[in-house]
């Protein structure tokens, strides 16, 4: 948590007097749940089942070598439909989307650098590959691990992308082809030191008030980034507080989780709704990030911002313009030193 400087302690104080004045006036690494093979209806990929099974037991590759090591295994993919259908088959790395932190598998046409790099399909995998309906098409690969592989977690994953353009989108002036993809996902260990690091930043907050204050609530929307500085996957666990002026606890409440557990080396966005925003306070506000599977790993980042109901704000500036016209105009009317001052008779005196 950062330190606050005596400037920041001045700039508060002297607006406790405003603020007092406006109260006055106006009174780990797999996601939750089960999980499922990457299918879309039309067809999946998943790994390659037992020999002798029709459905594999293993929703992902998960797969563990050291540095220099090869490995082999084999990608299922499977047509659903009553049509023979053709696939561009490619390895890759995964992502998380900036905005929620969803899992994503990066592109046919991005190059991929950490273990998409390392997956080599075999041949028949080259051009396209035909799947028959209601059919598999199995196809073997190897993991090559480079000798200078870091340790950690590498995720990625294998895509069969549908050959056929399904609908049309606008990007600008561009008109682009739309194509499906699925994608089985593939988590890679390398032995050796593993850090799990997660970092709250950017913390801040904007805010929305009615014109009236009081009438409606104010709305906020705290926004902050996570990023996993660390080698392995976390599953980022959040919580928001807020506390105004004198202390008093505005709100506290877990947010809501991203969409995926967080790579290694991602950063993402995240934004929550705080409907029942202050009308008027000066406002910390905390965000605190953890891991269930690792108790230790907590990092924490906070912002200031300033309630002020603006409509409210303008009244007492006008009151208290109007009240000192009034003083002036006062002042100037019976100035001061100048009174009348009674005369003495000094006829009768002798």
């Amino acid at each position: 948590m950062r330190t606050r400087s005596s400037t920041r302690r001045r700039t508060r104080t002297c607006l406790y007097g405003l603020l007092l004045g406006l109260s006055a006036l106006c009174a780990g690494l797999l996601p939750a749940g089960p999980a499922t093979a990457a299918d879309n209806g039309t067809w999946g990929v998943f790994p390659t089942p037992a020999a002798g099974t029709a459905t594999s037991d293993r929703a992902y590759f998960f797969h563990q070598g050291a540095a220099g090591t090869t490995l082999t295994d084999s990608v299922t993919i499977l047509n659903s439909s009553d049509r023979e259908l053709t696939f561009q088959v490619f390895a890759t790395d995964a992502v998380n989307t900036p905005a929620g932190g969803a899992f994503a598998l990066l592109p046919v046409e991005t190059k991929p650098r950490d273990v998409g790099a390392w997956i080599a399909l075999a041949p028949e995998a080259a051009g396209t590959v035909a799947v028959p309906a209601r059919g598999r098409k199995d196809i073997p690969f190897t993991v090559k691990v480079p000798a200078d592989a870091a340790p950690g977690d590498h995720v990625g994953g294998i895509v069969a992308l549908g050959t056929v353009v399904e609908g049309v989108q606008q990007e600008g002036k561009v008109r682009v082809g739309v194509k499906r993809s699925v994608g089985a996902r593939l988590y890679f260990r390398v032995p050796g030191p593993v850090t799990a690091g997660l970092s709250v930043e950017d913390v801040r907050v904007s805010r929305s008030a009615p014109l009236l204050p009081w009438v409606r609530d104010a709305r906020a929307t705290v926004s902050y980034t996570l990023v996993n500085r660390g080698n392995v996957v976390v599953s980022p666990e959040v919580a928001i507080t807020a506390q105004g002026l004198f202390g008093r606890r505005l709100l506290d409440r877990p947010a809501r989780a991203p969409q995926s557990a967080l790579l290694p080396g991602q950063r993402i966005e995240l934004t929550e709704p705080w409907p029942d925003a202050p009308q008027s306070d000066w406002v910390t506000v905390t965000v605190t990030a953890g891991a269930a599977d690792h108790p230790d790993l907590v990092s924490r980042s906070e912002t200031d911002f300033v309630a002020v109901p603006w409509p409210a704000a303008g009244l007492l500036l006008v009151l208290a313009g109007g009240g000192a016209a009034v003083w002036v105009l006062r002042r100037r009317r019976h100035p001061e030193g100048e009174r009348e001052e009674a005369v003495p008779d000094l006829a009768g005196t002798r």
